[in-house]
């Protein structure tokens, strides 16, 4: 009896002192590693050490149209002439502004002395250099009830308007007459392309469209890769020499001979950005802009890529997704990317050269945080890299080291991007007006 008290005391003793070195042990300080913190989701934080580093920027160019996409090389001014300080000179309403179910989702356009726009219930105005409505038309298919979203086009006197209602129609950019009118199977929100006689447009069932310009008969038809994470405004396909391009929302790209649709090559902006749930989102967003032998492209779930267009071979990609197509310049890429931030990329390599961050909510209260600011561009125009948000203003700024100029004030926000023709700038507002900047 007396052995067992005693190895039970022991036992007793020997836990209270490892409980004393283990009290001891918690005493002793943290050991903190030196060096930098990483996330442990690669490429997840998207750090930047931004850099100012010159530019040389093309010069600039009183442009008399923006007729299309800015992806096509052939349509593209490489630096718009506009003041470094624009002022609002006048606003005009062109319809209905976004609204719940309707939104407006093509970016003006400008030929033959006038500027196109589609407001959110597909009405298309023609406005002049001055302000003035000079005609309206109405193209809603009369048995159809509402829908959202479309693009434009305008080539050699024909307006090309494709619309959330599943069709494509040719106006008469003089009058607004309809020439013709094409069905497509599908949503047809995305902007259309115009050259050597067709009309190119990638659907909202993922197949891309070829229609001839005289009759607005098919040509031909291409398929994409199926998908449900399609946004709404699908990128322009873009047209060379030779070749059409079609971005898809599964993220690939196709390209085919323009003539006759036989597939060239066929790619894919492959990749997500880990930790966020946007990154479900693979639609191609920055569409495709083509620079000599290179494309670039950009998804919404943080990836950009370029593309060498002969064949398709992938030549850089950077961890950095585009809300839109790219703008290029001097050898560098301007973007806004998917973590809403403006980029400046080094065109040759991806590299990131600056990063700035864009307004992230319209409204933030304790707990609580309010609608997205949507901001759309970017595009370079009077030395400034200008984008244009909902939040009421317009931001310009330095390409060489991304630094913040000024801000110019955009009644209700812009809901398009902007365009500079003829020393002027033009946006759409999210109340449906066109405003102009000079």
């Amino acid at each position: 009896m007396t052995a067992a008290i005693s190895t039970s005391r022991a036992g007793i003793a020997l836990l209270g002192g490892a409980l004393l070195l283990t009290l001891t042990a918690c005493k002793d300080p943290e050991v903190i590693l030196q060096g930098q913190r990483e996330d442990i989701r690669e490429g997840n934080t998207g750090r930047v050490e931004n850099q100012s580093r010159a530019i040389s920027l093309p010069q600039q160019t009183s442009n008399a149209a923006w007729p299309q996409s800015h992806g096509i090389e052939a349509y593209r001014t490489a630096h718009p002439a506009l003041s470094a300080i624009p002022q609002r000179i006048w606003s005009v309403s062109i319809g209905n502004g976004d609204e719940r179910r309707q939104r407006i989702t093509a970016t003006p356009v400008f030929g033959d002395g006038r500027i196109y726009t589609l407001d959110s219930d597909v009405q298309v105005s023609a406005v002049s250099p001055s302000g003035q409505v000079l005609w309206k038309t109405d193209i809603i298919p009369a048995s159809d009830g509402s829908s959202t979203g479309g693009g434009m086009a305008y080539h050699e006197g024909v307006l090309y308007v494709s619309s959330g209602y599943g069709v494509l129609t040719a106006l008469e950019a003089k009058s607004g007459k309809q020439i013709w009118r094409q069905k497509l199977e599908a949503t047809g929100s995305g902007q259309p392309s115009v050259g050597g006689g067709l009309v190119y447009l990638a659907a909202g069932d993922d197949t891309g469209w070829a229609v001839n310009t005289k009759d607005g008969r098919i040509a031909w038809q291409i398929s994409g890769t199926p998908s449900a994470s399609n946004v709404l405004g699908a990128p322009a396909p873009v047209i060379t020499s030779d070749l059409a391009i079609f971005a898809f929302g599964s993220g690939d790209l196709t390209a085919t001979f323009r003539t006759g649709g036989l597939r060239r090559w066929s790619a894919s902006v492959a990749g997500k950005r880990v930790g966020h749930s946007t990154a479900r989102i693979g639609d191609v967003t920055g569409g495709p802009v083509i620079v000599g032998k290179r494309a670039y492209v950009g998804n919404h779930s943080g990836r950009t890529a370029a593309f060498n267009v002969d064949d398709g071979s992938r030549i850089w990609t950077t961890r950095e997704g585009a809300l839109g197509p790219v703008w290029p310049a001097g050898g560098s890429l301007f973007q806004v990317s998917d973590l809403g931030r403006l980029l400046r990329l080094d065109a040759n390599s991806g590299e990131v050269i600056w990063a700035v961050p864009l307004p992230g909510y319209l409204k933030t209260k304790p707990g609580k945080r309010g609608e997205i600011v949507a901001h759309y561009g970017p595009v370079l125009a009077g030395g400034n890299v200008i984008v244009a948000s909902n939040d009421g203003q317009m931001r310009l700024y330095n390409p060489e080291n991304g630094n913040l100029q000024r801000t110019v004030e955009v009644p209700a926000g812009a809901t398009t991007a902007p365009i500079v023709v003829g020393k002027t700038l033009y946006v759409v507002s999210t109340k449906g007006e066109l405003h102009a900047f000079r």
